[in-house]
């Protein structure tokens, strides 16, 4: 269960993470204004409280292996918000992330 765990923490700190910076990034760059900008701040925020949830005890370990969920789920994102399609290499890229991601926090440990 800590695993499940440990995973829906780190789609939700990923989902704050990019919707915050995609949100700035609508406020700034395409000219939404202070509310989007404000709304992404807050999101932003609201990741860094759920980096703080995860089961594991240290700050180094779960932010190299978000890193690796940061750019997996900014694809996605891509692909789902602003119809990007990643080529083969971006993909074989983020595959790469997440089987280190999954050595990072789920290798066994005696």
């Amino acid at each position: 269960m800590t695993v499940v765990r440990s995973i829906l923490l780190f789609v939700l700190a990923a989902l704050a993470e990019i919707g915050g910076a995609w949100l700035v990034w609508q406020g700034v760059r395409e000219h939404r204004g202070w509310l989007w900008i404000g709304a992404g701040v807050l999101a932003l925020g609201a990741y860094g409280f759920v980096a703080t949830l995860q089961p594991d005890a240290h700050f180094g370990r779960i932010l190299a292996a978000y890193g690796g969920v940061f750019v997996a789920g900014s694809l996605v994102w891509g692909m789902v918000v602003d119809g990007y399609r990643p080529d083969r290499f971006d993909v074989v890229g983020a595959l790469v992330c997440l089987v280190g991601v999954a050595v990072i926090m789920y290798a066994p440990r005696g």
